[in-house]
């Protein structure tokens, strides 16, 4: 029987809902509620879950996953396509090249290597995203839940699932054509179910609190290396858009100078201006106000 590609989301772990993310980050959500202070437990309240923005969120998630499975899939670029590419390039620039390496420290770099340049792409689309007016029409979409919940991290116009669909290809595909040029076909990836180990230890370590109303931060210095999911969801206060567009890694905002941590921040409003947030609280307007609108 062919899977159904709602099914796909949460029993594939490349997928953000994952059955087991979603475990994880209830434990981990029950076990920050019974530890925190009554006051950062507030606005943690099932109520949420039934706000007419989540609603939202699952309506929108049943139409996008039909839009990206029939009608955006056969239009992207694959990382394959791009690492056959990049290695023919190479080769024809620079002929045979094979580095001689442990087995185990190619894999190592390999697998390093992936995640880094993805998350460091993923950072540069994202800030593009709010910095070009024509992208951030598209993007409003994703800032105008009100409230967050993980189907949140896939209220994502159509046009800016393409604009990541290139992303992932280019990054990925260069990144493999290059170590092909290099190590030959030996490389290969540390994974835990088919996952690169490093996406999946941060999606077990609750990814999907980012997009929630649990304010879980991290020490002081461990935000300047990763982006905690309180540090998303200052990016999804309405004063702070220009702020940790980082994925997993927050080094990208300390360097290029957009890191806001959790202990400089301490009233959030998520969702857009209220004059714009009319134009988003129906399906036809996530899908068609980039098209018709050209508020800032």
């Amino acid at each position: 029987m062919e899977q159904l590609p709602l099914t796909e989301y949460f029993i594939d772990p490349n997928r953000r809902l994952f059955w087991l993310y979603l475990l994880s980050s209830f434990a981990i959500s029950v076990l920050y509620l019974a530890l925190a202070p009554k006051q950062r437990r507030r606005n943690a309240t099932s109520k949420l879950w039934l706000h007419p923005s989540a609603i939202l969120d699952y309506k929108y998630f049943f139409v996008s996953v039909f839009i990206k499975t029939f009608m955006l899939l056969p239009l992207l670029l694959s990382a394959q396509q791009v690492s056959l590419y990049s290695y023919e390039l190479l080769s024809s620039q620079f002929g045979y090249m094979r580095l001689r390496l442990p087995r185990e420290i190619v894999i190592g770099l390999y697998t390093a290597a992936l995640f880094i340049v993805s998350d460091f792409t993923r950072y540069w689309l994202h800030r593009l995203l709010h910095t070009v007016p024509v992208l951030w029409r598209f993007h409003k979409v994703h800032h105008s839940a009100k409230v967050l919940t993980p189907f949140t991290f896939y209220r994502v116009h159509p046009v800016e699932n393409l604009l990541f669909g290139f992303r992932y290809a280019l990054s990925i595909g260069t990144v493999t054509g290059v170590f092909l040029f290099l190590f030959g076909a030996m490389i290969d990836i540390h994974t835990v179910l088919g996952v690169n180990i490093f996406i999946f230890i941060f999606s077990l370590l609750g990814s999907n609190l980012r997009h929630s109303h649990i304010p879980l931060r991290y020490p002081g210095f461990l935000e300047y290396l990763f982006i905690s999911p309180r540090q998303h969801q200052i990016h999804h206060s309405s004063s702070h858009f220009d702020k940790n567009y980082g994925g997993y890694l927050a080094i990208w905002d300390l360097i290029f100078g957009s890191l806001q941590r959790s202990l400089d921040t301490k009233i959030l409003r998520f969702g857009l201006h209220k004059t714009q947030m009319r134009s988003y609280t129906t399906l036809r307007q996530l899908l068609l106000t980039p098209f018709t609108r050209r508020t800032p």
